[in-house]
């Protein structure tokens, strides 16, 4: 596929506002991957709907993999599921937008959907048989944010992937949490995040300690003491050592950093399922309450975060497997195109995603200034310098130090440089 960028509906940008600190949200926006309609709302332009697409996509490989079938539940849900479990009214959860309809009935839009997914699956769970069993869904969520800001990393609406299984008993529970756990830095990887698990409260959604996964960024909200040595990790809102302390697992010194929380899980327990009494029969025909886990990925979060990770001063730096194009060919020649036009079709052809810069009004210094804001991985510059030289350029996006290479050997080149 060959995107041509005289055709694209967004143009780069420098009059993003002074007032977005955070590099996600100026980089974002200057590049035309996101526009701001309001305080944490924002709409995708096309490059980042493409990248937000390809981490969908990650997420939902990795969720499948273990098991958690693909469902899709309502966004806006009446208020009667979260009476039941008391979240209505509660102030410690009022962070849902509520309203009414035309006939005066109170509904809320979803923030999260532990009282939605309980009742749904109670209809096809009824013994030891069906479980364990695991559901989840990509979708948009809304949340009363009383400090929507840094971007995409604090939104009143935004994109999530949100996990529930369903056991009989703890062990079975503890199991698969685990299981997620696996496929969760599984899916941080793949979308070059270096995350860490941290042990933090359970918050709204449980009594019970929870697991947060945090990525290292000056930008991040969350203060996390971690060991230099070992895996050790806490949130400061459930912190039993302070930065200087000596590692409790042994070996180590606790060191104090700002993380930025990409996912989290919790062990529910039975707390959902008891308010709908929803009981299910185990191998010995005796019932017992449902225990459920949750578990949540922030999909618009991710690229973010991605964006506070790997950046220069020049622009983004897209990890490969999420870039919205594979090769950024740009054309600098002042007359003919055609072997900036050869070079696309080929790379095309080798199978690579081309977004191909042919804008004769551009200048070149605008031209390589938005490549690099761009941020895709590999950058193909055809100039009449190079050219006469008998050869075009390829440079990495991570790199400082172009190659020349002859025009016909181009695919070769650009896998090297992505290698």
């Amino acid at each position: 596929m060959i995107d041509r960028q005289s055709r694209l509906l967004t143009k780069s940008r420098k009059d993003v506002s002074k007032d977005e600190a955070s590099a996600n949200a100026q980089l974002l926006e200057r590049g035309g991957f996101v526009n701001k309609l309001a305080a944490g709302i924002y709409s995708y332009l096309p490059m980042g709907l493409r990248v937000l697409t390809k981490i969908e996509t990650i997420v939902r490989e990795e969720m499948t993999a273990i098991g958690s079938e693909e469902v899709l539940m309502p966004g806006l849900t009446p208020k009667a599921p979260w009476e039941a479990t008391g979240r209505w009214t509660d102030p410690g959860t009022q962070v849902q937008f509520q309203l009414k309809d035309n006939g005066g009935r109170d509904f809320g839009l979803g923030f999260s959907h532990e009282e939605i997914v309980t009742p749904l699956v109670s209809q096809f769970v009824r013994s030891y048989r069906d479980v364990p069993k695991s559901v989840f869904q990509i979708q948009t969520k809304f949340r009363d944010e009383p400090r929507a800001k840094s971007g995409l990393l604090r939104g009143r609406e935004f994109r999530m992937k949100d996990m529930y299984s369903f056991h009989t008993d703890a062990t079975e529970l503890d199991n698969y949490y685990e299981q997620v756990v696996a496929a969760y830095m599984r899916v941080f990887s793949r979308v070059g995040l270096n995350a860490f698990r941290v042990k933090a409260l359970g918050g709204v959604f449980s009594p019970e300690p929870s697991d947060e996964f945090t990525v290292e960024a000056p930008v991040g909200e969350d203060t996390i003491f971690r060991c230099d040595h070992c895996d050790f990790a806490e949130n400061k809102e459930i912190a039993t050592v302070k930065a200087g302390d000596t590692c409790p697992n042994g070996d180590g010194s606790i060191q104090e950093i700002k993380g930025i929380e990409v996912g989290n899980t919790f062990r529910l327990g039975a707390k959902y399922s008891s308010a709908i009494n929803w009981t299910i029969a185990d191998k010995e025909g005796k019932t017992t309450p449902v225990l459920m886990g949750c578990y949540g990925i922030g999909i618009s979060r991710l690229v973010g975060a991605v964006v506070e990770c790997s950046h220069d001063d020049h622009g983004i730096i897209w990890p490969q497997a999420i870039a919205p194009y594979d090769v950024h060919v740009v054309n600098l020649m002042r007359t003919k195109a055609d072997v900036a036009d050869d070079t696309a079709v080929l790379l095309e052809r080798a199978g690579y995603s081309v977004l191909y810069d042919d804008r004769p009004e551009a200048s070149v210094g605008a031209k390589l200034a938005d490549a690099d804001l761009f941020g895709i991985p590999v950058r193909v510059v055809i100039s009449e310098r190079s050219l006469a030289q008998g050869s075009i350029e390829v440079k990495a996006r991570k790199s400082d130090t172009p190659i020349l290479v002859a025009p016909t050997d181009v695919v070769a080149a650009v896998e090297k440089e992505r290698a």
